[in-house]
């Protein structure tokens, strides 16, 4: 299998294994007009398997879904062919319209209009609770 190599772009790299497509959805990938390409269960020599998202564009990511979903990925940004630059994220204190309260009794379920905040309580475990009724995420 051949994947091209960007020119001017981003590669999300360290991916854990089986987390590509739910980065690919919660960062709307999808409606991007550039290539995305997305390679599952790649072997690693640190992880034994990876998952890697390269996209032929500079983007903006969402910083908090990329925290939230792979803390532990790295993102490569390309220009000219060349790597320029190698950001982390981090576990984001808060996430805001990330995701949803599952909790049916949650305030977030009865008024629509209402945006699902989430606070970073057990930053050790990665466990985040919704600020309206406590539940975790």
């Amino acid at each position: 299998m051949t994947i091209d190599s960007i020119k001017n772009g981003i590669v999300i790299d360290h991916i854990p294994a089986g987390k590509a497509m739910a980065l690919y959805r919660y960062l709307k990938l999808d409606r991007v007009e550039c290539s995305v390409a997305i390679l599952k269960n790649v072997v690693s020599e640190k992880l034994g398997r990876k998952d890697i998202i390269k996209v032929d564009e500079v983007l903006d990511l969402n910083w908090d879904v990329l925290g939230y979903l792979a803390p532990e990925c790295t993102v490569n940004i390309i220009r000219e062919g060349r790597e320029v630059e190698k950001r982390r994220p981090h576990l984001p204190e808060k996430l805001v319209g990330v995701i949803e309260c599952k909790n049916p009794r949650c305030i977030t379920t009865i008024e629509q209009g209402l945006t699902h905040i989430f606070k970073l309580t057990d930053p050790e475990k990665g466990v985040y609770r919704c600020i309206y009724c406590e539940s975790k995420a």
